[in-house]
């Protein structure tokens, strides 16, 4: 056993790739043989917040997204350059991205209790840094 990763992976078809992100991550879409989404924010401080975040996600699981980056938005882009198309380890990245950006505990709660964190005070616009789905 080797820590090289597969050689061969699976590249989804366009079918393929509509269906998952409709059940699985219906705030994505495909276009340009990219999996795309545009996460608003309420600052320039959120968009940075949203990059780190990104930034830190894509490093840890060795597999980069283009990023586009403007005052109040990101757009993250996936594709597995080496496979050529679409990959499980693009659904995968994006999974982790959207479950990280859109987490809430105010209204997640943590292993199914209600959570000690309060989470962003959103109703206040000094605080507010992202714009949830």
């Amino acid at each position: 056993m080797t820590d090289e990763p597969a050689t061969h992976e699976r590249v989804y078809s366009e079918a393929e790739i509509t269906q998952k992100l409709q059940t699985e991550l219906p705030h994505w879409y495909f276009e340009d043989g990219w999996i795309r989404r545009k996460y608003k924010t309420g600052s320039w401080k959120g968009t940075l917040m949203v990059v780190n975040t990104v930034g830190h996600l894509a490093e840890a699981a060795w597999h980069h997204p283009d990023l586009t980056v403007s005052y109040a938005f990101v757009i993250v882009k996936l594709c597995t350059h080496s496979a050529k198309g679409i990959t499980d380890k693009d659904f995968e990245l994006a999974t982790k991205i959207e479950d990280t950006i859109q987490w809430q505990p105010n209204k997640q709660g943590f292993k199914g209790q209600p959570s000690a964190l309060e989470g962003t005070p959103n109703e206040d616009q000094r605080f507010k840094y992202i714009k949830y789905d």
